[in-house]
Parts: C-alpha cells; structure tokens; sequence
C-alpha cells in the first residue's frame, strides 16, 4: 500500500477540521434556538455583533435586489406631493419628520425605526423603492407594496428623494396644503 501524499493529508485535515467546526457552530445555534438564550424581548438591545450582522445583511440584500429595478429620472412637484400624503399617513408615526418627532411606542421597538431625513443620501430610488415595497424582516417596517399601488410606492420615494432638502416649514406648508386638497369645499353661509 503506498503512503498518502502530505498536502493530501494536509487537505484530508482541513476538511475534517472544517466540517468539525460545522457541526459545532450548528450545534450552538440549535442550543441557541431550542434553550431560550437569545433574548427576543424589543426591550433589550441587540448585541453589537447581532446589531451588525442583521443590519449588514439587510443592506447587502436591498443592494442586491434592487439593481434590477429601474426609477423614473425625475419626479414631479405633483408626485411629492402625493407622496407626502402616503408618508403621513402610513410613515411619518415611526420615522418622524422635519419638525414632527416619531411616536412615543417607537422608541420601545427592537432595532428602533430609523428617522427619514437623509434616506435619499443614504439609498438610491430604486433601493428606496424595494424597501417601501418589500418591507423588512425583524424591523416591523412593513411591506407597503401589499397595500400601495406600485405608483404610490414611487409618489412615496419622490418624497423622500425630496425630503433632505425640505425644512420643517416646508413640510408644513406642504402638509397643510395636502390637508385642504383633502377637504371638501364649504360654502360660504
């Protein structure tokens, strides 16, 4: 019988190695998950590793998913506006807005919900898009895309594409003309 070669034995070590540590990284996360140790309340941070790792992923998942999608050139006035509506209605209570805080609930959520102000430096349209759209898992932001239409959805990030630029007068301004918009005349008595 011929000896085995050493890079062989080499090779034959590390994989064994490897599938060694397999098996016990496995094996903790079923301890993990089975005994109760990680600690699910919304009242207790994340861990920094587990505070990284989730929020890298997802930032490495919209990325990935969201290049095959295409966002319009520009945006209209019209389309902020119409956005602005979505986003007070269905966003501004957990990302709060220029000169508007975020509700008090949300500071008692696990990762707490980011405020909007600069997104639009942050994430591209497309990104944006797929985010309001898709939703994201263990955040409680909700997949909008069940809920509004795929025009809506981009009337939402024409705002947010806006709203870096916008001051909390602006805002206001805007939401005050959204709220006569949505008011029926009355007649004079």
């Amino acid at each position: 019988m011929r000896p085995v070669p050493t890079p062989l034995k080499w090779l034959l070590a590390g994989l064994v190695g490897f599938a060694g540590a397999g098996v016990l990284a496995g094996a903790a996360a079923l301890y993990v998950i089975f005994s109760g140790a990680f600690d699910a309340s919304a009242s207790t941070p994340h861990r920094a590793i587990v505070a990284w790792a989730t929020h890298t992923t997802m930032i490495r998942s919209v990325r990935a998913r969201a290049a095959d999608i295409t966002a319009p050139r520009a945006f209209s006035a019209a389309e902020v506006q119409a956005g602005l509506g979505s986003y007070d209605q269905h966003c501004v209570a957990c990302h709060g807005g220029p000169g508007i805080p975020r509700a008090p609930f949300v500071s008692a959520m696990t990762p707490t919900a980011p405020y909007l102000l600069d997104a639009a430096r942050r994430w591209s349209p497309a990104e944006l898009y797929y985010i309001v759209h898709r939703g994201v898992k263990m955040t409680a932001m909700p997949a909008w895309g069940e809920v509004l239409s795929d025009k809506e959805t981009w009337n939402l990030v024409a705002f947010l594409e806006a709203l870096p630029k916008m001051s909390a007068a602006d805002y206001a301004r805007l939401r005050q003309a959204q709220l006569a918009a949505a008011s029926p005349a009355r007649p004079d008595r």
